[in-house]
């Protein structure tokens, strides 16, 4: 049931800020449209109040995309500002949908916004390889050992690699142990696991089989964070709205037809 997932209720004296900020780091010259749907995913879960940052060729795609975005370049973003989370308005990030692994400049802003970040990150796509050097793992550690929580969303592909790095198992409990996180191994079947419990997401359709769904999905998950819910549960949230919202699509248009953008307008006949 809808209503046994961590699905935010708005409070009757709610503003944009105790909705919660979204900070969306994504989106390079060769894919800006991924900071598009992470954005426009994390604002239609709910965050009050979204915020992108993004490379400079991708600025004016993304504002274009929605008027209520605010939108910015790499160069314009201290990480730093993110250690000043203050009580009542709730920040989440989300890091790297659109990056172009091995990317200097966006590497080493992931072990940045790790560092100084004293509130939920999530972390996707491009940055994810970032995750298997000494600086990241060091910080990885630090976050869990301040109770700052990390959620790492990879499909098969980036947790093969991520495990080979690391040392392990491509498993999303091997993976969330060995990255102090919760991790979400995405696939037909997607394996959520915090390294002690994992629970397994059998309600995926092929419609979801399309570029763009995972930047979505981080959108969901990260929007979700930004408004306290816990990272596991805001990762089972995410992922079982994401697909129904997948199913409720293909209902209407055909699986052969979904897009991302499409489980971004489904979303609120889900919830419904």
């Amino acid at each position: 049931m809808i209503s046994d997932l961590a699905v935010p209720r708005v409070a009757a004296d709610a503003n944009k800020y105790s909705r919660g900020k979204l900070v969306v780091v994504a989106g390079s010259a060769r894919y800006p449209g991924a900071a598009v749907l992470a954005a426009r995913a994390g604002q239609r879960m709910g965050a009050g109040y979204t915020q992108v940052v993004c490379a400079p060729e991708a600025v004016d795609i993304v504002r274009m995309s929605s008027p209520s975005l605010v939108v910015g370049p790499f160069s314009d973003f201290d990480p730093k500002t993110l250690g000043d989370v203050r009580e009542g308005r709730p920040v989440a990030v989300c890091i790297g949908p659109g990056f172009v692994a091995g990317d200097p400049e966006t590497d080493k802003l992931v072990v940045s916004v790790l560092k100084h970040a004293a509130c939920p990150v999530l972390v996707d796509g491009g940055a994810l390889g970032r995750l298997a050097s000494k600086a990241a793992l060091k910080q990885l550690a630090k976050r869990a050992e301040n109770g700052f929580a990390t959620v790492v969303t990879p499909h098969g592909g980036e947790a093969a690699r991520l495990a080979e790095a690391l040392g392990v198992t491509a498993t999303a409990p091997d993976l969330a142990a060995a990255l102090w996180a919760v991790v979400a191994l995405k696939g037909p079947d997607t394996y959520i696991s915090d390294g002690q419990r994992t629970v397994v997401m059998l309600k995926g359709t092929p419609a979801l089989a399309k570029a763009g769904t995972g930047d979505v999905l981080a959108g969901f998950a990260a929007s979700l964070l930004a408004q306290e819910i816990g990272p596991f549960e805001a990762v089972v949230t995410a992922t079982t709205l994401h697909a129904r919202a997948g199913i409720a699509a293909a209902e209407s248009l055909t699986e052969t037809c979904v897009t991302a953008e499409d489980l971004i307008d489904y979303l609120p006949t889900v919830l419904r």
